[in-house]
């Protein structure tokens, strides 16, 4: 053993009594002090108690040390050295007495501390010692400043002294916290403030649109957003499981108002074409969410977002789009976390292939780090292939063509904002009688120009896609009213066009939609000694902002950056500058990228017989199915083109005719009316193949709606159901006397739902033979549908969507034979008793129709309830008297009653049960139903441990509702006997 280490062990035992003599005892009166005492009264050496003096400090360390070194075995450290540690000890014990600090601070401290505190104040003190006599030393100073603190802990009074002292120092904290917290306010209180700020600022931003044409004439060039709002359609088609009472159809295609897309779904990528309002409807999401405060929008335009080289994080979101207000930090990740964002996502198709890959991990990574928010991604329809975001939950939409009435709707409100309503009437009579008018106004774009063309025209309008914008062209650069610009530059219309296809076509090159200015104006200085007129105008500088001013078509979105004000005008004159400086190969070589389709459309337009017949038949080369289509698509724009490429153009596409999938037949359709004369059938067709030209021909109806009625016709009698349920669906596209007669009329109407959504058509379904199965959409009266109904006993099953005039329900007792009936969203609907005088067996009920009188209803077998179910029981609402087979109840219907007394329907077989959390009373419930045999539950019931849920195994088909990133390993034990089907 080392000698320090023994002579410690033997030093340890003497410096207790040593410690009790240094200090003071305490006497009867101590335990009165309310404060800390300090050390300098309570050592003994010192003040008006002293009972030692210097000496007898330096006799008892001595005597300390003279112990340690006679201690057994090898000393500490050389003999010679005892006197001189004695006094080096007996400087730091004095030093006790120079400490400035109280008894609770030395306890603080620690004895560690303390005895380096006494080595500091007795500086020098084993200076000259050999390294063993110093180690002794300090570690003799640590062993008595240990005692010493034992010693304070121990005296009657230091505990109290110490909560005292704790007391007053949480009080001083609590004082100092609250004086913080009313200088800082609370993050959520300045979140709200800020909110209120943010969403007036969102609201006013983006409330404004141009509508073309209309800032011609001393009129200001952005409108209030609701002048020019349209509401479109939105289509999507998606597998769907039939709620009971629900005609099953798994491909159905539906239909919804475009703002309405994120009510039902949380992600939305929604697809359009050029001109369709994309844009305009992610503003208007924006605005009304703005003005509801539900829910916090961000508005993200992606070519504005991926120039910056790194998107953003959520707390970026806002200086990416050069918003003025800033944030209290963490701002955006609270709303993102607490699921209140909204967050729209515009232009996919805007920026270059290359980048939309890292467009969609920065967004699936946004969208799994903060669940619960509201998603939407627009793009163009062929940006990215169909499944691109399916498999992350994403709800694919298409915006549709406007149909007559909207194009009727967006006339009027354009003259109205326009103040010129003279011109109205003969725009609209034109479009009525004009085919190749009415294909072109298909989005609100075209139906703009070609309002501001006909009236700035008085009348007059071109017929054909390249000369609507060619005159579209000459009326904003060459018509614009000169006074607006503030600049003395004067362009004409053919300097204008140079510079802005240039401009045009290093965008198209580059792959985006936006360029910053000093881009710009290093090609516009390019360009400037070849454009005479405009070479003595300025510098570049000077021209490209009398451009932005005056030509209409460029606009600055930021300080630093250049766009035009639709993607379909870049496009265009990219296509004419590539065309007169003979890139033909650079747009044959581009043509596989889907942000080139319109440009090489625009680029046949624009060329030579002879040039139009190089780019076909480059198309044709490369041997692919979309550029055999595009090659079909552009025969459109091919006024003069050699006959042998026609044929061959139409022969190659001939071949991807008919259409075998639904992709196929919506690619089809995009290649434009001429597709109709290629469509085939239905005889050596097979089902998939002649549902296909069903399709394609349906969503040509809106262009062509004589040459889709005629090939429609030829399937009329076709036995597959897929094929007659398109032909059913797609009645509201034609005029409603004649589609009835030619087509519904020669149907076999087995299985078949008929869908009525206007006036026109109950009016023709009143002739019209008898349907077992009718579908009413739609305001219609209960009085107007039954006097439609050519024989209301011959009606099974009935389906009522959207109808707030459905008021009374007895009514419907004079549909003797109803068996099935559907009620969505139909308003509070009364009477529902009075329908046990029906042989009712499915009845579905989603909505806010009155439940009174629904436990009435014994002949009920299946039974789908929404809404929140009255009462405490399921008895108490349900048809005790009925013997249900099958039972849906929505996450609303059993807020009140759980699923206390089900058991009492022992007959169900299946039964569903989406987003209702089960507790073990409810499996209990469950487990009392002899019969059932499918169940569909949420994945929470994974939750509950195994002890408490008995296993189900008369269970034979189970489907879960958000089992996604769940351990389902325990499925097979809770259901031994069934299939899973996992949503």
């Amino acid at each position: 053993m080392e000698p320090a280490v023994l002579g410690g062990k033997l030093a340890s035992s003497l410096v207790a009594p040593l410690v009790k003599k240094l200090f003071v005892s305490g006497g009867p009166g101590a335990g009165l002090v309310d404060r800390p005492v300090r050390l300098t009264r309570l050592v003994s050496f010192r003040g008006e108690q002293r009972t030692l003096g210097e000496r007898e400090v330096r006799g008892l360390a001595g005597k300390l040390v003279a112990d340690s070194l006679g201690s057994p075995g090898e000393p500490p450290f050389p003999h010679d050295e005892e006197t001189a540690v004695a006094d080096a000890l007996t400087a730091r014990l004095l030093a006790l007495g120079d400490l400035d600090m109280d008894d609770v601070q030395a306890v603080r401290l620690g004895h560690g501390e303390l005895a380096a505190r006494l080595r500091q104040q007795a500086a020098g003190s084993g200076d000259g010692l050999s390294s063993d006599a110093r180690y002794f030393l300090d570690s003799a100073t640590e062993w008595a400043c240990l005692h010493i603190l034992e010693f304070f802990t121990r005296r009657s009074t230091f505990v109290a002294r110490t909560l005292v002292a704790q007391t007053r120092g949480q009080a001083e904290l609590i004082t100092k916290v609250d004086e913080l917290i009313a200088r800082v306010p609370r993050p959520d209180a300045r979140d709200t403030a800020f909110e209120r700020r943010y969403l007036l600022y969102v609201a006013e931003q983006h409330n404004r649109i141009t509508i073309y044409g209309i800032d011609l004439r001393d009129s200001p060039d952005r409108w209030p957003l609701e002048v020019a709002y349209l509401s479109l359609e939105a289509t999507t088609e998606e597998e769907h499981t039939a709620l009971p009472g629900e005609f099953a159809d798994p491909e159905r295609t539906v239909r919804l108002a475009a703002e309405d897309a994120l009510r039902t779904r949380e992600r939305v990528l929604l697809r359009g074409d050029a001109g369709s309002g994309k844009t305009t409807l992610v503003q208007w999401l924006a605005v009304t969410a703005a003005r509801d405060g539900a829910r916090i929008p961000y508005v993200l335009p992606l070519r504005t977002l991926t120039r910056a080289g790194v998107l953003p994080s959520p707390a970026a979101f806002l200086t990416a789009v050069s918003c003025p207000l800033t944030p209290p930090e963490g701002w955006a990740e609270r709303v993102l976390t607490a699921g209140r964002g909204l967050v729209l996502v515009d232009g996919l198709d805007e920026i270059p292939t290359a980048e939309r890959h890292r467009t969609r991990d920065w967004l699936l990574a946004l969208v799994r780090a903060f669940p619960g928010n509201r998603w939407l991604l627009t793009s163009r329809p062929t940006a990215v292939r169909a499944d691109w975001l399916a498999a992350e939950g994403f709800r694919e939409l298409a915006l549709t063509p406007m149909r007559e009435p909207d194009v009727a709707t967006f006339v009027r409100r354009w003259h109205a904002a326009a103040d010129a309503p003279e011109y109205e009437a003969r725009l609209l009579d034109s479009l009525r009688t004009k085919r190749d008018l009415a294909r072109l106004a298909t989005n609100p774009l075209m139906c703009g120009l070609i309002c501001a063309l006909h009236r700035e025209r008085r009348g007059y309008l071109p017929t054909g896609r390249k000369e609507l914008y060619d005159a579209a062209l000459t009326m904003l650069l060459a018509r614009r009213d000169r006074e607006r610009g503030m600049e003395a530059v004067e362009l004409g219309e053919e300097a204008q066009l140079e510079l802005l296809q240039r401009l045009a076509y290093a965008l198209v090159l580059s792959g985006r939609t936006e360029m910053a200015v000093e881009t710009a104006e290093g090609i516009v200085e390019r360009a400037l000694p070849s454009v005479a007129s405009a070479a003595g105008q300025g510098d570049a500088a000077t021209v490209l902002r009398a451009l932005v001013l005056r030509s209409g078509l460029l606009r600055r979105p930021d300080e630093g950056s250049l766009d035009f004000v639709h993607r379909t005008f870049q496009d265009y004159l990219g296509a004419r500058y590539a065309v007169e400086e003979g890139h033909l190969d650079v747009i044959a070589g581009r043509a596989g990228d889907t942000q080139w389709e319109d440009v090489v459309r625009m680029a046949v337009a624009h060329a030579r017989p002879g040039e139009r017949a190089v780019l076909l038949r480059r198309l044709l080369a490369e041997d692919t199915p979309r550029l055999t289509l595009l090659a079909l698509a552009c025969l459109e724009h091919a006024t003069a083109l050699d006959p042998a490429v026609r044929r061959e153009v139409e022969a190659r596409a001939g071949a991807l005719i008919p259409p075998g999938t639904m992709g196929n037949s919506k690619a089809l359709a995009e290649a434009g009316p001429l597709v109709l004369e290629l469509l085939p059938g239905p005889e050596g067709l097979t089902e998939s193949e002649a549902h296909g030209v069903t399709v394609t021909a349906s969503l040509l109806a809106e262009q062509e709606p004589a040459g889709a009625l005629a090939v429609l016709r030829r399937f009329r009698k076709h036995a597959a159901l897929r094929v007659r349920r398109q032909l059913v669906g797609t009645w509201d596209r034609f005029d409603a006397r004649e589609y009835a007669v030619e087509v519904l009329e020669q149907l076999d109407p087995t299985d078949l739902f008929l869908t009525c959504t206007t006036a026109a058509q109950r009016a023709v379904h009143a002739g019209m033979r008898p349907w077992r199965k009718l579908q009413f959409r739609g305001a219609h009266s209960l009085d107007d549908i039954l006097a439609c109904l050519p024989e209301p006993g011959a009606v099974e099953e009935l389906s009522l969507e959207d109808n707030p005039e459905v008021t009374d329900l007895e009514a419907l007792t004079a549909v003797g034979s109803l068996r099935r009936l559907a009620l969505f969203d139909c308003g509070p609907a009364r009477g529902m008793g009075r329908l046990s005088a029906l042989p009712l067996e499915t009845l579905t009920v989603v909505g806010s129709a009155d439940l009174t009188g629904l436990n009435e209803l014994a002949s009920l077998q299946q039974l789908s309830v929404l809404q929140r179910l009255p009462g405490t029981r399921l008895t108490d609402s349900l048809p005790v008297a009925a013997r249900l087979r099958r039972l849906y109840l929505g996450r609303a219907a059993t807020v009140d009653t759980g699923l206390r007394g089900l058991s009492h329907w022992s007959t169900l077989r299946a039964l569903s049960l989406p987003g209702f959390r089960v507790t073990t009373a409810d499996w209990a419930e469950l487990s009392r139903l002899p019969q059932l045999e499918a169940l569909t539950l949420d994945a929470s019931v994974l939750d509950i441990g195994p002890e408490a849920l008995p296993a189900l195994p008369g269970v034979r088909t189970v489907q879960l509702f958000g089992s996604h990133g769940r351990d389902t390993t325990r499925l097979p034990d809770l259901f031994p006997r069934a299939r899973f089907l996992r949503t």
